[in-house]
């Protein structure tokens, strides 16, 4: 008997004008409205949000591999701007990417 109720919970076998599955929405109202909320909290978010850039994207702007001269800042706002097509962008923050041998391949750039 108790294997045959906990099948028919289970697959929610019950109609839907019947006291059992008044019971069971009952039930599952409760667990997600009286559930406390640390039960669910593993901080995974909390320091996701943490490192989350204030800025609205990252434009990484690649360089030809023959190298050629670093480019001062307003160099690469302006090619920001033509890639992204956007004139009104605003550059927040330009970092280099060197590779192994410390040469300049390209610029992370954010953007607002």
């Amino acid at each position: 008997m108790f294997v045959g109720v906990v099948k028919r919970i289970f697959f929610w076998t019950y109609a839907r004008n019947t006291w059992q599955y008044d019971v069971l929405c009952a039930l599952i109202l409760a667990f997600i409205f009286l559930t406390p909320k640390s039960w669910f909290d593993n901080g995974e978010l909390r320091s996701n949000q943490e490192h989350q850039s204030p800025f609205a994207s990252t434009v990484l702007l690649a360089l030809p591999e023959n190298g050629g001269a670093e480019l001062d800042a307003s160099e690469v706002e302006r090619r920001v701007r033509a890639i992204t097509n956007r004139p009104e962008i605003q550059v927040r923050n330009i970092r280099k990417r060197l590779d192994g041998r410390g040469r300049t391949v390209a610029y992370e750039v954010d953007i607002r």
